[in-house]
């Protein structure tokens, strides 16, 4: 998937050995301070003096699940909620084809703008729909197994 420079995949590469060491290193030491704010101790690069930083539970939550999957050598792309995304990135977040993904937009299934000729698509949007679509599934797999624990 090609995103805004930004947002390129881990800098454009699969997590190194290291970079997967460090990530578990940090997500472990995060989790120590679960329970609430955890504080981490940096150096400012111009004067080189140590600044703690306090991280609120919800920067936490989301450092440890970045770092979880940098520390799994999962490739990692930050997209944010107001990015509008081409067909094609879409399509990637959602896993389908982009004809697939042009069908579903032809459909009114998630809403998106016309520049010029081509589709844009806000994330937001795009997670939204995959959220739901994701219920959806679980819904129906857990009908199907209540079904079949009828027929037993």
């Amino acid at each position: 998937m090609t995103l805004p420079a930004h947002s390129e995949p881990f800098g454009g590469h699969m997590p190194s050995a290291d970079d997967r060491q460090i990530a578990n290193q940090l997500r472990r030491m995060l989790a120590a301070q679960k329970s609430g704010e955890a504080t981490l101790r940096v150096r400012e690069p111009e004067s080189k003096k140590p600044v703690e930083v306090t991280l609120t539970p919800a920067m936490s939550d989301l450092f440890l699940e970045l770092l979880r999957h940098i520390g799994s050598g999962s490739a990692v792309t930050l997209v944010p909620i107001q990015e509008m995304l081409t067909t094609q990135q879409a399509a990637d977040l959602l896993n389908v084809s982009r004809p697939y993904l042009i069908k579903l937009l032809e459909q009114e299934a998630m809403p998106h703008t016309l520049v010029g000729r081509h589709r844009r698509i806000r994330a937001d949007d795009v997670f939204r729909y995959k959220a739901e679509r994701d219920d959806e599934r679980s819904r129906a797999l857990d009908e199907l197994i209540s079904g079949d624990a009828d027929l037993v």
